[in-house]
């Protein structure tokens, strides 16, 4: 009984069993999504905001020190070459620049009698009427006399100078961009009273990553397209001026400074701007974000075999990520078929059809 109870269970067993072999056998066919890798070149769309500057700008202060009576220049003024900016009280000028002038007329004076002392030994001398050393001595006295008249004319020409620096006047064309001085404050000689920038001449200045310096090539200075924050129809062509050689400790980032030609007057002093390399990229292929893969951590991607239906992964190098694409540099070639979705659920080898109909 226990033999015959056995065998209609071994009986009943193979249907399953065949059945589970059955479908173990069949392959499993995933549907996937592709794209054809085409390389080509393509706009770098690494976008930076910065902010304009001037290019040139120059901190004016006093070049002697006294106390402010009056500040004619306000941020924002449109100033003219030699316009008068700040004034300081030039009374003590003054005293010093009268001061000058009668040591002059003191010394001039004593000049004269030197002159004449000398002229009327020089005449005894010649008859024999005196002697050499009196002589000397009187020319002497010449000579100290022609000197301090001269150390008195320097000295009257340098206190009309300190007088004059009591005006602070603007070196050239400009707009005010920040003051320094109030009136009735005291001042020291150099301490910047207004700041003046050239209005025609500006900067854009953005602070760059490390890793963006890493597609550089040549070495021109690459082409920038700079436009408002604001008002992205409002831009400027301009060309990379400077690069500081050195980080900042805080951010860790390198400033960079593009000359901008013709900037729109829109274009003002501190406005946040957005700069785009102008250039275009070496070839390269745009694929979507979900076609990478990770494999030990480094980028792949799955790559369809027209004549076997499968699918091989294949590193490649990623240029850059952007938002919703990535940017590859290398790995692939024209025509390869890239799988752009589904990439997670495949494995090597898989067998795939291709939901746009290139293999049935």
């Amino acid at each position: 009984m226990l033999r015959k109870t056995m065998m209609l269970l071994f009986i009943a067993t193979l249907p399953l069993a065949a059945c589970q072999e059955k479908t173990v056998e069949q392959p499993e066919i995933r549907p996937v999504r592709t794209l054809i890798a085409e390389p080509k070149p393509v706009n770098d769309d690494q976008r930076v905001v910065g902010e304009v500057r001037p290019r040139y700008e120059s901190e004016l202060g006093f070049r002697v020190s006294g106390k402010i009576i009056s500040r004619t220049a306000e941020v924002g003024e449109i100033v003219k070459k030699g316009d008068v900016l700040a004034r300081l009280d030039e009374q003590d000028h003054r005293n010093k620049v009268k001061s000058a002038e009668t040591d002059l007329v003191a010394n001039d004076a004593v000049l004269v009698e030197a002159r004449n002392a000398e002229e009327r030994s020089r005449q005894l001398l010649s008859t024999g009427s005196t002697t050499r050393a009196i002589y000397d001595s009187a020319l002497k006295n010449l000579r100290s006399a022609e000197a301090r008249s001269e150390s008195a004319k320097t000295a009257l020409e340098m206190a009309k100078d300190q007088l004059a620096y009591s005006e602070l006047h603007a070196e050239f064309d400009g707009v005010i961009t920040a003051v320094g001085g109030e009136v009735g404050q005291i001042v020291s000689s150099g301490k910047m009273i207004v700041r003046v920038a050239r209005p025609g001449d500006k900067d854009a200045v953005f602070s760059i990553s490390e890793s963006a310096f890493s597609e550089k090539n040549g070495s021109g200075r690459p082409e920038v397209v700079v436009s408002l924050l604001s008002s992205p129809d409002i831009s400027a062509d301009g060309v990379l001026r400077e690069i500081s050689p050195m980080a900042d400790p805080a951010t860790r980032t390198y400033q960079v400074k593009v000359t901008l030609t013709n900037a729109p007057e829109q274009m003002r002093f501190g406005a946040s701007v957005v700069g785009r390399n102008k250039a275009s990229t070496t070839p390269v292929v745009v694929l979507p974000a979900s076609a990478l893969f990770d494999r030990s951590g480094r980028p792949a991607v799955w790559i369809v075999n027209m004549s076997s239906r499968q699918v091989d992964l294949k590193d490649v190098t990623v240029a850059r990520y952007e938002t919703d694409r990535v940017i590859v540099s290398d790995g692939l070639t024209k025509g390869d078929i890239v799988v752009t979705a589904g990439v997670n659920r495949l494995r090597e080898g898989q067998k795939v059809r291709l939901t746009d109909g290139r293999l049935s």
